[in-house]
């Protein structure tokens, strides 16, 4: 496995070189987010239920770290040293877990657990591939590797499978189907990177240490790398979609082709509307009712207004607005151009231009 003092000096000779790449790529991102105009907008309803999967995957791959989920490690839970002898390693065993004794799992594992080497490999694939591994052999130590693949595998299997859900076009719409290709490379990846560890690793690393203290626990340092591991790649990805589906960044803007179509249905929406407007005014006209109820309205209201442009304060209100902030002449050009534009009669075939200048 890569050592501590490898990853320091890699993350202090790429760190300078990334680091500014990264904030350039952030940069970029967020620049060509707020060009687009685009409004950020509420959280999408399918993306809601994307998050929701990805945090319970996120707080059951947490959870996974902690001592209470791991298997136990009889070294540890003794307080023994590997070179320990297998019958005083089992009576301490014993005597902790009194009155119930010894389980059947601890018996299976005693005879299989004499030997120095078949400590050391207990340490690297943990107690269950010890126990019940039919064909694996210290004298092939890769056997052990092969058995415990599959265990490895499963989680990293389940949590592609949360991820292929959470970005699904079922589940989370066209936003979670564009990071679906980056969901299951970085679920793979961590998967590859757990394997190349196991199957790296040197299963004797721990024959020189002397005390308890010392020993690299590999197999149950991997349980909680792998834990927080994936916890990292959902918040990763729940954060992708979360910025993606609220217009913050990563927003594609439409094509020429998409906003076409949303004017044109903006065309078509606008159109109905004028023609149900079309439709109440020509009923108010036919019912002699609702016209006298019209009519009467307008008389009503021109004789309010009437009354209210009459006051003083009014007309000094609307002389000094006319005198000092608004050119009536300019006014009066607009509406001129305006009126002329609506009102003419098209010579040439050409549609009808009206300008608001």
């Amino acid at each position: 496995m890569v050592s501590l003092s490898t990853l320091k000096t890699l993350l202090f000779t790429l760190g300078p070189l990334l680091l500014p790449k990264a904030i350039t790529w952030y940069r970029t991102a967020r620049q060509k987010t707020i060009t687009s105009n685009i409004p950020i907008q509420p959280l999408p309803t399918p993306l809601h239920r994307s998050l929701n999967i990805l945090f319970i995957t996120a707080l059951l791959a947490l959870l996974s770290t902690l001592p209470f989920f791991s298997p136990e490690n009889i070294f540890t839970t003794t307080s023994s040293r590997l070179q320990t002898p297998n019958d005083v390693l089992f009576t301490r065993l014993a005597s902790i877990r009194f009155p119930t004794g010894l389980t059947h799992a601890d018996n299976t594992l005693r005879p299989k657990i004499a030997s120095l080497d078949a400590r050391l490999l207990y340490l690297t694939y943990g107690p269950d591939v010890l126990t019940n591994c039919p064909f694996c052999n210290s004298d092939e130590p890769s056997t052990y590797f092969y058995y415990a693949l599959p265990a490895i595998l499963f989680p990293h299997i389940l949590h592609l499978f949360a991820l292929g859900l959470a970005t699904s076009n079922a589940v989370a719409g066209k936003v979670g189907n564009k990071w679906r290709t980056t969901a299951a490379a970085i679920g793979l990846s961590i998967a590859f990177l757990e394997c190349y560890f196991f199957a790296t690793r040197d299963w004797k690393s721990n024959a020189k240490a002397v005390r308890p203290e010392d020993y690299v626990l590999f197999f149950w340092r991997m349980r909680t790398f792998r834990g927080l591991m994936l916890c990292l790649a959902d918040a990763v990805v729940a954060g992708l979609l979360y910025l993606t589906g609220t217009n913050r960044m990563f927003v594609t803007p439409p094509t020429s082709a998409e906003r076409m179509e949303m004017a044109l249905r903006g065309l078509e929406q606008a159109r109905g509307k004028l023609n149900a407007v079309g439709i109440v005014r020509n009923a108010i006209v036919r019912d002699e009712g609702l016209r006298r109820r019209t009519e009467g309205y307008w008389i009503k209201e021109g004789k309010i207004m009437g009354e209210v442009m009459d006051e003083r304060e009014v007309v000094e209100g609307i002389r000094s607005a006319l005198s000092e902030r608004v050119q009536v002449g300019q006014v009066e050009e607009e509406a001129r151009k305006f009126a002329e534009g609506v009102t003419a009669w098209p010579t040439t075939g050409n549609e009808v231009q009206v300008s608001y200048e």
